[in-house]
């Protein structure tokens, strides 16, 4: 009964790409980085074009066609095995070489099967091999048709020249010299790449690291609002359960469920999110950050700011106010690190429907470079805009002024209410 072999997928050990088959259908996760046919057409069709080229000039001194063929291919055939074995591939090529140079001409096309195989020789790392073997190689070809010749009874056409023997050594020598530069070019193309993967691997690093960092700054401050809020909640549910003991049953219970509740929350909240604050860091005694405290920010700045608010002002959610505000304060540390000697800002808030609308500008002489683009300022702004669903972008300020803008969109979910008259304008610094 005839055996039914069993199908092998490509990742089989037992495929035949990976054991078995001819070298050149090898996988390229083995280490195959070229087409091992093509080194050896090119060099059968040099061997044998430029050996029927010198017999027809009557240099080919063989009488067997078995010979002479077998001599010719077998170092082109060889060219299979160079990338496994290479030493072993130039010991063949350069041995049927030999043998054809010594009932032949001189010519170099007979030896281009060599020369590749030291030029895979020296690319492989093997450089002293291969200048060794280069070396034995040229020296045998002097011995055997140059002083053995005549005891040998080798025609008188195969002896070389001195120039001939000189060209056969620089011959040798120059697949060992381009193999070398080729392994060494490899090899500095591959640190290059290596030491950009490290660097792109360290960048990427460093905005998780500054993500992170701004992650956990915005959640002490979001420990420090629950927690203040989730107070005023305990306190006021104490005091509506002291002050209605005569009042129906109903709200003695909701009021001394609320006071529970919020007692818990705030245990859970702080005991959850406490360790985020730094270890002997006091508790906020000031009021919460927002553009109410725009204009205490604007006067501290330390140079000339003018601020604007357009549109109608109303009410924003806290993390909204927040997030502006520390925008607002980041840009303002921007300028006055990079503006040079003489800074000055616009700061322009707009109120949209369902948006808020920020624009920073430097608008001074400006004296030194603008922030990079992966600076910890810049990657910590866009972080809250963006965990609130907003955009930020940084750049040069339109006109041609040389100066820096930062612009911000953050969503305000509909229904605030108004607290200002809209036009606002004012300056500080």
């Amino acid at each position: 009964m005839r055996q039914v072999g069993r199908w092998r997928a490509p990742g089989d050990p037992e495929w035949p790409g990976r054991r078995g088959g001819p070298p050149w259908q090898r996988s390229r996760r083995n280490g195959h980085n070229g087409w091992p046919p093509g080194a050896v057409i090119t060099a059968s069709i040099f061997h044998l074009a430029g050996a029927n080229d010198l017999a027809d000039r009557g240099g080919v001194h063989l009488t067997s066609p078995v010979l002479y063929y077998l001599l010719l291919v077998a170092g082109p055939a060889a060219l299979f095995w160079k990338r496994r074995a290479p030493l072993a591939v130039f010991v063949v090529a350069a041995s049927a070489s030999l043998l054809f140079a010594t009932h032949a001409d001189p010519w170099w096309m007979y030896a281009v099967a060599p020369a590749l195989a030291l030029f895979a020789l020296a690319k492989a790392g093997r450089r002293t091999e291969a200048g060794i073997g280069a070396a034995v190689a040229w020296l045998l070809y002097l011995l055997l048709d140059v002083v053995l010749a005549g005891p040998l009874g080798l025609p008188a056409g195969v002896t070389p020249s001195l120039r001939e023997a000189l060209l056969a050594g620089v011959g040798l020598a120059v697949p060992v010299l381009a193999g070398t530069v080729s392994k060494v070019r490899h090899e500095q193309l591959a640190a290059l790449a290596r030491a950009h993967e490290e660097q792109e691997r360290a960048r990427a690093e460093q905005k998780r690291r500054q993500a992170s960092e701004e992650r956990l700054r915005m959640a002490r401050e979001l420990h420090d609002v629950l927690g203040h809020h989730l107070s005023l909640i305990n306190v006021q549910a104490g005091v509506g359960l002291h002050l209605m003991d005569s009042r129906p049953e109903q709200a003695r219970e909701a009021l001394s469920a609320i006071r529970t509740a919020s007692a818990e929350a705030l245990r859970e909240v702080r005991s959850v999110l406490g360790v985020l604050r730094t270890e002997g860091e006091a508790a906020p005694r000031q009021p919460a950050l927002g553009l109410s405290r725009l204009s205490d920010l604007t006067a501290d700045a330390g140079f000339p700011v003018r601020t604007a608010i357009l549109g109608e002002p109303r009410e924003l959610p806290a993390e909204v106010d927040r997030a502006a505000y520390r925008i607002v304060q980041e840009s303002l540390t921007n300028v006055r690190k990079h503006a040079g000697p003489d800074p000055a800002a616009v700061v322009e808030i707009r109120h949209a429907p369902g948006a808020l609308h920020l624009s920073i500008t430097n608008t001074g002489v400006t004296g030194g470079a603008p922030p990079p683009e992966g600076s910890s300022g810049l990657t910590g702004m866009r972080a809250r805009a963006e965990s609130l669903g907003g955009t930020l972008t940084a750049g040069p300020a339109p006109g041609g002024t040389g100066g820096y803008r930062v612009t911000a969109v953050l969503p305000v979910p509909a229904g605030g209410s108004v607290v200002a008259d809209c036009g606002w304008t004012g300056e500080a610094g």
